[in-house]
């Protein structure tokens, strides 16, 4: 296995001395990583337009997620619903239609099939997640609140952190770490400086379902709040171990 180091200079060709973000992938050697494709480009280079969320082709409704269903024949009608617990949807004609399990793909073909049984002989389906639930991110680290939260339509790293409550005490800001694992099933890490991105210097990167978000200590600060507690206990008790 071989360390495979990727610059954001890379991107956006801007010169090598100030690099937005480091990305580290562990995989073989000469295997070509795909997840900058979501990183920030440098300050100075063309801007980017937001990202959307990507959902994987194997991706499969749950309860709560919310879909946008077009049916062509029926005058071009379009349906915005929820899932219910039970993972049903009701629609016009057909009534209840069991959608949990299932992706996107096999639902076009689904209600397609209940469409064509009484009502029309070509029906032409067009299923999109609008909003998902059943996928998670982890941040954990130097942050308020850190913890498992459920994942529901577009986030970015800014709006997962504030998720987690923000940064803590001794926080590093300018080490947030992104771990991923691609589509080859290869862990990956970006690490990613928010003082740029709130400044507007560097896009704020898209969340994907199973990320892991870890906020770095700063070495200096957690050392002085240390210190500082060593003191308070030693001057109450001069006999304690933290004095030694």
């Amino acid at each position: 296995m071989a360390l495979l180091a990727i610059s954001g200079v890379c991107f956006a060709q801007a010169p090598a001395q100030s690099p937005d973000l480091r990305i580290v992938a562990l995989q073989p050697d000469g295997a070509k990583s795909n997840f900058a494709t979501d990183a920030a480009p440098l300050a100075g280079s063309a801007p980017l337009a937001a990202p959307l969320v990507s959902l994987s082709k194997d991706y499969r409704v749950g309860p709560n997620d919310l879909i946008d269903i077009e049916i062509m024949d029926l005058d071009n009608m379009k349906r915005t619903v929820r899932v219910n617990a039970a993972g049903m949807i009701s629609l016009p004609l057909i009534g209840a239609v069991q959608v949990a399990g299932s992706t996107s793909q096999e639902l076009e073909t689904r209600i397609a099939d209940r469409y064509r049984e009484k009502y029309l002989q070509n029906p032409q389906i067009s299923v999109f997640i609008k909003e998902f639930t059943t996928e998670r991110i982890t941040v954990e680290g130097a942050v308020t609140k850190p913890g498992i939260f459920p994942l529901t339509g577009q986030i970015t790293l800014l709006r997962a952190l504030a998720l987690a409550g923000g940064f803590g005490p001794i926080a590093n800001s300018t080490e947030v770490m992104l771990f991923r694992v691609n589509e080859k099933r290869v862990r990956e890490v970006a690490v990613y400086d928010v003082n740029k991105i709130r400044s507007g210097t560097a896009d704020d990167p898209v969340i994907k379902g199973d990320d892991l978000i870890v906020v770095q200590r700063d070495s200096t600060r957690a050392l002085l709040k240390d210190s500082v507690f060593r003191d308070v206990l030693d001057s109450i008790n001069p006999f304690s171990v933290f004095g030694r």
